[in-house]
């Protein structure tokens, strides 16, 4: 190979390799699939290898095209950067990727949104929520705004806000199932649970002064989405574990009731992105943004 294949074909190949499709990358891109298996067929020319697996239902990279992905994704990404950064003069500008989870992104983070781009009128955002934990680089996410303290290691995270996760349940539930005592007693309660992007489905993890605990409770009705759990609790079925950023209102005007106290989960508010974006304007400056006003935003919903 004598030079180095178009930027615009490693752009489009890492893109259907992240979508595991043609047509979902040319929608994305806003072409054709034609256009999309074209490129991908002429970086395929270019580097004498065959990148891809394809079937009728879907595509995956083959051993020589995971290699060249996980190039072209960094170089791609080194080239982005530098480029912006001189043609801005240092000042943030191009495409960031955000995303959140369901809850907290649609009633936090979206709402700042506005206000980050205001700021920063060369940025281009994408907002995505996710019910799940990601792979940032995989799905091409620059900085995931996330609640919860497990952060594998190869994955740099600021602190963006305090929170914690307190059981709750309302007083109609409490006064026709009574009180439990300890978290053993939760064994006997209907719990409402919530597949939480970073907790094991079932399993409460609680800190009270004696240490802690792993609890595993039984699930009547649970879902993947927090908002759908907490109107659960609200009609009184059973007692949630839920962040205090979302019930910190109810518990103070009596709507829940705090269910054993001397326990919580602690679940701060972080930024994360990949480390190879830890010298991006881009991911700074939006990282620094949230943690002057995603702070304020937070601590507001839990006094």
């Amino acid at each position: 190979m004598n030079n180095l294949p178009p930027m615009e074909d490693l752009r489009v190949f890492c893109l259907v390799a992240q979508r595991a499709s043609f047509a979902a990358a040319a929608e994305e891109l806003g072409s054709s699939p034609a256009y999309v298996s074209k490129r991908v067929k002429a970086l395929e020319q270019a580097m004498g290898a065959q990148l891809l697996h394809r079937s009728t239902r879907q595509v995956s990279l083959t051993e020589n095209g995971d290699r060249v992905c996980q190039w072209a994704r960094h170089m791609l990404g080194e080239i982005s950067e530098l480029m912006d950064d001189v043609a801005a003069g240092g000042a943030p500008c191009g495409l960031v990727r955000i995303g959140s989870s369901l809850g907290f992104g649609r009633r936090h983070v979206a709402p700042l949104i506005a206000m980050l781009s205001e700021q920063f009128p060369g940025l281009e955002i994408r907002f995505d929520v996710f019910d799940k934990l990601i792979d940032l680089v995989a799905e091409g996410v620059d900085l995931d705004i996330r609640i919860g303290n497990d952060i594998a290691p190869h994955l740099i995270a600021r602190k963006l806000a305090r929170n914690w996760r307190v059981l709750c349940a309302a007083p109609s539930y409490l006064a026709a199932r009574g009180v439990p005592d300890t978290l053993d007693a939760l064994a006997a309660h209907d719990c409402l649970v919530t597949k939480e992007r970073d907790h094991p489905f079932g399993i409460w993890r609680m800190t009270g002064e004696p240490g802690e605990r792993n609890i595993k409770v039984g699930a009547r009705l649970s879902s993947n989405h927090g908002e759908i759990v907490k109107s659960w609790a609200l009609a009184g079925h059973g007692i949630m574990l839920r962040s205090m950023w979302d019930v910190a209102p109810d518990l103070k005007a009596g709507r829940l009731v705090h269910v054993l106290p001397a326990y919580r989960q602690d679940a701060d508010v972080w930024a994360v992105y990949p480390s190879r974006l830890s010298g991006s304007a881009r991911v700074r400056a939006c990282t620094e943004f949230f943690m002057r006003h995603l702070g304020d935003v937070v601590r507001g919903s839990t006094v």
